[in-house]
């Protein structure tokens, strides 16, 4: 039992053997005996305590699950609540129980966490802030919020980060990443959902939820991307009163997204602001590649002359600019039925180290984008089409990467928010237009020739760095490290032909690039003429051109 022995050996063997009761009481009995955890409860029969066994008894094993983790603590909810996103790996039953998960928690004790705002803030809260309110508005189990009034008569709101939580979701996270890994190898079927990489995706993302001025520095990166957009409102953050364990924030005072009778009270315009809703989240996305990753109406207000507030960055997610084309590419085959075009990106996201059949998977995947070739885009749910193609994932067993799946996570929220806003709005409609200006700025020539100085960077980048790896080298053969045996009789030959080769190709490869450059460049307007045409489009099939010529006069020469 390598894996139990090590877990014995463990400082945390406390806490691990508290998880693997919790689980038993809760059902869930045969996942702790294949992990190899049994034994360990030899000497724990009284911390089961099974009073509540009939109950238990009746519940279904994803209801099982939340019950368990919810009684786990923040780290085990914060980890229910990232799988309640992973629709390409749990079934619609488990997501609908996971999503249950909330993070409210009993208050701390105001003592308790007044010592502790006392040190991070220099001062007992009472001579920093003109008011202050020992109630908490919100208790959650990371972190609690209390509301203040600056000295100036700025309203405030004060997070303040419980006491003693960070050792505890330490511990119970090195416990996870040593359960992943055990899972994985006493369940081969986990491996393609790569439970390991999961339990780092939550440590990661518990982490930066602890540290309270990162919040605020998410903040203040995504009021910089709306800046000059009034209808988009982000708090204001203090900054000389905000640290890793508490952060000052502008309070807004709106009506809760949720609140669907306040909303008609207040005379707001539901269809404006689910359109506005939707377009500032895929601005984020799809331009920023930056956005809030958690956007469910408790972190939503609407203001007089239908504004939106977004509150609470502790969870945001990142699109880099390659997986930004591929999603606009994704998306737009969505909408627009193109099912060669889907099934091209899941294929290139799910990756080469899976065995799967990619005749199977295209074809289920075409089939299912051509049920809906002739229905009008206003009757599309991106929602449900986002989902089916992660259930025909899950069907093959494939997983997305976890940046992907929450990314899905939040288009399937907002599309939910938006109808229950107005029962009329069609994610789909008000992503197509947005989608294609984004692709259309992808292939501007402005954007073409950062991308190609990009990739001369980064060529020159390797070449800058031979020098180096070329030392290195040396330094590892006169240590006797390396052993070379060479059976070439004629190697400065050989080094001229490869030296050729070597040359024709990448002229072969400038040359098709300047063919397709060029080609994208002709279809699109504006920008300098030459003879009635595009001059950059022009100049680079001259060159090409050149290019060609140059090929078939060396490919005449004995290589």
């Amino acid at each position: 039992m390598p894996i139990l022995q090590t877990l014995l050996n463990a400082r945390d063997l406390g806490r691990l053997q508290h998880i693997a009761a919790v689980f038993v009481r809760h059902g869930l009995g045969d996942m702790v005996h294949r992990l190899g955890w049994a034994d360990l409860l030899d000497k724990a029969g009284h911390a089961l305590r099974i009073e509540h066994a009939a109950h238990l008894a009746r519940l279904t094993p994803p209801e099982q699950l939340r019950s368990a983790l919810e009684e786990l603590g923040p780290t085990f909810v914060k980890l229910g609540q990232i799988m309640a996103g992973r629709a390409d790996l749990l079934g619609p039953e488990w997501i609908a129980q996971l999503e249950k998960l909330h993070s409210s928690a009993p208050p701390v004790d105001i003592e308790r966490l007044r010592a502790q705002l006392t040190e991070d803030l220099g001062a007992p809260p009472e001579e920093v802030f003109r008011d202050w309110e020992d109630t908490p508005l919100a208790a959650a189990s990371i972190a609690q919020v209390h509301a203040a009034t600056l000295p100036d008569g700025t309203e405030v709101v004060v997070k303040v980060r419980r006491p003693g939580i960070e050792a505890t979701i330490d511990a119970d996270l090195r416990l996870l990443e040593r359960l992943a890994g055990a899972a994985e190898r006493q369940w081969p079927e986990l491996r393609p959902y790569r439970p390991i990489e999961l339990a780092r995706q939550l440590a990661r993302s518990l982490r930066r939820e602890l540290d309270l001025a990162s919040e605020c520095r998410h903040a203040e990166r995504i009021a910089a991307s709306f800046e000059g957009q009034t209808d988009i409102i982000i708090p204001r953050v203090v900054w000389a009163h905000t640290s890793r364990r508490v952060n000052v924030q502008q309070r807004v005072r709106g009506v809760p997204a949720e609140d669907q009778a306040a909303i008609d009270a207040a005379g707001l315009d539901r269809h404006l602001i689910a359109r506005r809703g939707a377009s500032a989240v895929l601005k984020m996305v799809v331009h920023d590649g930056f956005f809030h990753a958690d956007p469910h109406p408790g972190n939503l207000f609407f203001l007089p002359g239908n504004r939106i507030a977004f509150v609470d960055f502790g969870m945001v997610g990142r699109v880099m600019p390659q997986r930004r084309d591929e999603l606009l590419m994704l998306m737009l085959g969505l909408v627009q039925r193109d099912a060669g075009a889907v099934a091209e990106v899941l294929l290139e996201w799910t990756g080469d180290d899976n065995e799967i059949d990619d005749n199977a998977l295209r074809t289920d995947i075409e089939s299912f984008v051509d049920q809906y070739h002739g229905v009008p885009l206003a009757q599309l749910s991106l929602a449900s089409m986002l989902g089916d193609v992660t259930t025909i994932l899950r069907a093959h067993h494939l997983a997305l990467p976890s940046d992907l799946a929450l990314l899905i996570k939040v288009f399937v929220t907002l599309e939910g928010l938006g109808r229950s806003l107005d029962p009329e709005f069609h994610m789909a409609a008000e992503a197509l237009p947005l989608l294609r200006q984004a692709l259309h700025e992808r292939y501007q020539p402005r954007a073409l020739a950062q991308r190609g100085w990009q990739a001369v960077r980064q060529v020159a980048g390797l070449l800058g760095g031979l020098p180096r790896d070329l030392a290195r080298l040396l330094r590892t053969a006169r240590k006797g490290r390396i052993q070379v045996q060479i059976d070439v009789t004629d190697l400065r030959a050989v080094a001229d032909q490869l030296d050729r080769a070597a040359q024709r190709i990448a002229v072969g490869l400038v040359v098709a690039a300047l063919v397709i450059g060029s080609s994208i460049v002709m279809t699109v307007g504006g920008g300098p003429q030459l003879f009635g045409l595009p001059a950059f489009g022009l100049l680079g099939f001259v060159g090409a051109g050149v290019g060609g010529l140059w090929l078939l006069w060396s490919g005449r020469r004995r290589p």
